[in-house]
Parts: C-alpha cells; structure tokens; sequence
C-alpha cells in the first residue's frame, strides 16, 4: 500500500505540475511536450487504478498521435503567437463565462457524490470478476453488447466530422494540379496519344507533332515547346 500511496502521489504531482505548464510555458513546442509528460502521468494514474486498457489507449491516441500531430503543426506552421494574444483581453469575458460554467458543473458532480454516494452503483454495468475476464476483456464485452449501437452511433459522428473537416478545407487554387477522375475515365486513345515526327538530329525542340483525330479537326497543328 505504500508503493501504491507513493506511486499515486508522484503521478497525480507530476500531472499537475505538467497541466499547469501547459498553459504556463511561453513555448508552444514546449507546452505540447509538457502536454505529453501530461498524458503519461494520467496513463500511470489509469494502470493504478487497474484500468490498464484505458492507460495503453491514452497513450498510443493521445500521446502517439494528437499530441504529436499538434507538436508537428505548431513545429512546421509559422505562427505568429505574439500577435495572436494580442486579442487576449477581448475574448478575455467569454473565457471567464466559460470557466464559470465548467466550475459549477464541477461541483454539481461532488456535490452528487456527496450527498448520493450510490448513485454509480445505480446505473453502473455490472462487470465481470477478474477470475473470469480481464480489464480489456470485460470492457470490450461491456461496449460491443450492451453499448454497441451508442458505440456505432459515435463512430458515425466522429466519420461525419472528418468527412465535414475534409470538406470545408477543400479549396481550387490557382497553379496547383488536382486529379479529376472524370476527366481521366473520358479520355481515348485519340486524346491521349501523341504521334512525334522527329528529324535526324534535330531533337524534340523543332519537331512538329500531331495528336488524335479530335486535335485534327480543330486544326490545332503546332510545334512541340511552343
């Protein structure tokens, strides 16, 4: 018990020490690797608590693709972040609003668990014993029979916002080359193919050339390099 006291101290100090950099360290790089150091101290935290597939999940998620999907694009955008908390102070309202709220929700959730301290038991699944399934054995037959059509029903939403963020960052610009498959799938042999007469040691510079019957008929008829 007091490896288990001391180990809970250590990770639940570090945490917190970690989270509050976060938001403390003027780094950005920085406060995504504090944002790590985060995630790891929360997975010691999950494998105390005997909830190790939770743990192995924030880590190989968060720890090996969000966190570090944000250190890349912090890393390769050029963001300028002084002039962006230059607006700190207007927003300043909103996020106090805000914080206000998620502190009252808070203590609305201790305050639950204080005055109803069953109300978990109540609506709780019921979970094998460890004789029987493990962790991730008795979670995965908790979510794929008893939660399995929420757990559809989530992965539809997390599908829609990536087809959504897809599609709202899609954008035509000017000089970039995009494939159309429409295009490709019309096109013939008439149209894709081009007939070279080169002379002797004259190159491809002066050659004339001529392309399908379509080309013909519109009398395009023209030097290659032109």
């Amino acid at each position: 018990m007091l490896i288990q006291a001391i180990a809970f101290y250590g990770f639940a100090g570090i945490a917190i020490a970690a989270a509050f950099m976060v938001i403390a360290s003027r780094n950005p790089v920085h406060s995504v690797l504090f944002l790590i150091l985060t995630f790891f101290s929360a997975a010691g935290l999950f494998v105390l608590l005997g909830a190790e597939f939770v743990a192995m999940i924030l880590i190989v998620v968060y720890v090996g693709a969000v966190a570090v999907l944000f250190l890349f694009v912090v890393m390769m955008l050029d963001i300028n972040f002084t002039e962006l908390r230059q607006g700190f102070l207007q927003y300043l309202p909103i996020g106090a609003t805000i914080g206000l709220i998620l502190l009252v929700e808070l203590l609305l959730v201790l305050g639950v668990w204080v005055t109803a301290p069953d109300v978990d038991a109540i609506v709780a699944a019921p979970t094998p014993a460890l004789s029987v399934a493990h962790n991730t054995k008795a979670l995965g037959l908790l979510i794929y029979t008893k939660y399995v059509y929420l757990f559809q029903a989530s992965g539809m939403v997390l599908l829609v916002a990536m087809i959504g963020a897809i599609v709202l960052t899609l954008r035509k610009r000017e000089g970039v080359r995009r494939q159309d498959i429409s295009r490709q799938v019309a096109r013939t042999p008439e149209t894709g193919m081009a007939v070279v007469q080169v002379a002797s040691g004259q190159g491809l510079v002066g050659a004339e050339y001529y392309v399908g019957p379509s080309a013909r008929d519109n009398a395009i008829h023209q030097k290659a390099g032109e």
